[in-house]
């Protein structure tokens, strides 16, 4: 390997082109040599970053791995179902992998990718940004120092925000498990692997409840047509009325609606008339949950709980120790309180802990975990402190899983 470390691009939609801009910003130490997507005008806006010529492109995955290997590591941000296929042809061409999550549609494929990774000597990171965060380094800091004594239990809630839940879950690529992978998985991942990487064990024991209560035909407002763009009696006063798409949730089409940056009202509009991002969301053919809570006991004996809820925004975490509770997150910080505290037993005193942001070049996604990550990827792969062969983040995976299988069986399940 030269000093440079080489990186490919499979998938130049929203995650491919976040890492990819952020890995333009350090040149001295990271080199885009490929780019492959179905879609040219994505792979192309991948090689404007570097001059003419230097990044490859590519139709798809097919002829990406038909040229044969393209550099040291590749990111794989296809999309979830295809995670499994794509990351196995990638490690027999010799690939270490930046893997979006989740690594695969089930448990059994993930298991089965670490095999094979640990088989050929490759190294798969997954894409777990919120370990590298400025918020979520600290509070491993703290839990590693002994602060805290003895870790005795945790808590996590993710709110996902109720607009989010209806672009993605309801009506995009993530309503349906069988299309990508359970709602557990798909959304809350990052907090399945953040209590594995804290608890510094595998899960023991697990059970888990939730349901899809709300985004339902009978919760629909009386005469609500299947599309938005139908004329609905009720849109002036609908949270999820897809017309919010033209001004205060125009965003949200950065996602889903290639050109959206330059598309007028008119082509929105339009485009709302016949994707999947016009319709109702009491009228979809969604089936994942929209709550959902799990509690589990990890092999030393802590005990954590996770609440996921459609109804909320933003993350937070407490954990509670022999010495001293740690807490922190959005709503605290919304309330006023500090971001991150520690409260001790022994005295009653609140400490507040510093979070250190860091300079992430204007990248502030998922906390400045994006260029965390990115600012990671030498270290991952490379020295003595690289990653070992297999699937880095599996235990979140296996956490994640089993808490839908406990859910649905509606049985606590055991290792």
């Amino acid at each position: 390997m030269s000093d440079v470390l080489t990186i490919a691009v499979l998938g130049c939609g929203s995650r491919g082109r976040t890492y990819s801009k952020i890995i333009a910003t350090l040149g001295e130490r990271y080199r885009l040599t490929a780019a492959a997507d179905l879609v040219a005008s994505r792979r192309e806006m991948l090689a404007s970053l570097a001059p003419t010529g230097e990044i490859r492109c590519f139709d798809g995955a097919e002829s990406l791995f038909a040229a044969g290997k393209q550099a040291d590591v590749l990111i794989v941000a296809t999309q979830d179902a295809q995670h499994f296929g794509h990351a196995m042809a990638a490690l027999e061409l010799g690939y270490d992998l930046l893997l979006e999550k989740p690594a695969a549609e089930s448990l059994a494929r993930c298991e089965e990718l670490d095999r094979r990774a640990r088989e050929l000597g490759r190294r798969v990171a997954l894409c777990f940004v919120l370990r590298y965060t400025p918020f979520y380094s600290t509070v491993k800091r703290v839990v590693d120092s002994g602060k805290l004594g003895r870790i005795i239990s945790m808590r996590t809630h993710e709110g996902v925000e109720p607009y989010h839940q209806a672009h993605s879950f309801v009506r995009g690529h993530w309503a349906k498990a069988a299309n990508s992978s359970p709602m557990i998985v798909a959304k809350c991942s990052h907090d399945a692997d953040l209590l594995c990487w804290l608890a510094g064990a595998p899960v023991a024991a697990i059970s888990s409840h939730g349901d899809r209560s709300w985004f339902r035909a009978e919760n629909a407002p009386e005469g609500a047509p299947l599309r938005c763009t139908d004329g609905c009696p009720a849109a002036a006063n609908c949270l999820f009325d897809a017309h919010h798409y033209l001004a205060g949730k125009r965003r949200w089409l950065s996602m889903v609606m290639d050109g959206w940056e330059e598309a007028d009202d008119a082509k929105i509009l339009d485009f709302l008339k016949t994707s999947p991002w016009g319709r109702c969301v009491y009228h979809c053919d969604n089936e994942v949950v929209d709550h959902q809570v799990v509690a589990c006991e990890f092999t030393n004996g802590i005990t954590a709980t996770h609440t996921m809820t459609a109804f909320d925004c933003g993350r937070s975490i407490e954990i509670y120790g022999t010495l001293a509770a740690l807490k922190g997150g959005d709503p605290y910080q919304e309330a006023g309180a500090p971001e991150l505290w520690l409260r001790h037993h022994a005295t009653g005193a609140i400490e507040p802990v510093e979070v250190s942001v860091r300079d992430n070049a204007g990248y502030a996604g998922h906390g400045g975990g994006d260029h965390g990550l990115v600012d990671s990827l030498d270290h991952l792969f490379r020295g003595e402190q690289a990653l070992q062969p297999g699937l880095d983040g599996l235990a979140g995976h296996r956490l994640a899983y089993l808490a839908e299988k406990a859910r649905v069986s509606g049985q606590r399940v055991t290792l």
